[in-house]
């Protein structure tokens, strides 16, 4: 009864920091992860923002990767973007999962969450999502020099990389979207609808959270098919 309390009480608090939570059924254990607000890396955003925070998601991940009683996983994303090496890192981290994985966009997925939204092996988006692909962009202190530019270019090259080596987009469509002037009074870039995410090929399928639990669990239950046990490994 008190290790059944305190798992229970762990899983209250991993809802209340990570937004997170771990369902048990016939059809496999998801774990649920949100990604919500901006995305926080080396420096701490105001306490009035929300953020996610990759120090914390990354250990998480590789515990999930690990753990035999999670079966796959269900990313929600809902954010505005934030540090791009910190999103990079998520999502390079679960591309590189064996684990079923599935991403469903709602509200918003813009800037460094579009890598987070196509990381995944299935991606939604509800027909009301939107995504804003641009530049980058950096705030504060920025060296007036060839080099600075340079620098902009490679970073926005890796994400061109990523985003099309996991997505059905081209990168000269990607690209052409990211430079965009007549989409945006004020910046460059295009914002992205669901049906139009989906008819460029940055995301997978229109739908929504039964539709994406719907792909996870047939994602899970062909992984149990083809794969053995741990237990039959060893046995063998």
């Amino acid at each position: 009864m008190r290790e059944s309390a305190e798992m229970k009480k762990q899983e209250q608090e991993q809802i209340l920091e990570l937004g997170s939570d771990l369902t048990k059924s016939s059809k496999g254990n998801i774990y649920t992860l949100t990604i919500i607000g901006q995305v926080e890396g080396h420096q701490l955003a105001p306490e009035t923002v929300k953020t996610t925070k990759y120090e914390h998601v990354l250990p998480l991940l590789a515990g999930l990767e690990e753990s035999e009683d999670i079966d796959g996983l269900l990313l929600l994303l809902n954010t505005v973007g934030g540090d791009i090496e910190a999103g990079l890192a998520i999502a390079e981290m679960i591309a590189g999962m064996k684990k079923p994985t599935v991403s469903l966009v709602l509200g918003g997925g813009h800037s460094i969450g579009i890598p987070l939204a196509v990381c995944t092996k299935k991606s939604f988006i509800t027909p009301t999502a939107s995504m804003t692909v641009h530049p980058v962009r950096m705030t504060g202190l920025v060296v007036g020099a060839p080099q600075t530019f340079r620098y902009f270019q490679r970073i926005q090259e890796q994400i061109a990389d990523f985003v099309t080596a996991n997505s059905r987009i081209s990168r000269e469509q990607f690209e052409h979207y990211m430079m965009a002037t007549g989409e945006m009074a004020t910046d460059v870039g295009t914002i992205l609808y669901g049906k139009e995410a989906v008819a460029s090929g940055l995301i997978d399928k229109l739908g929504g959270l039964n539709d994406a639990l719907s792909a996870l669990h047939k994602m899970i239950n062909k992984q149990k098919k083809q794969v053995p046990s741990r237990q039959e490994e060893n046995d063998s």
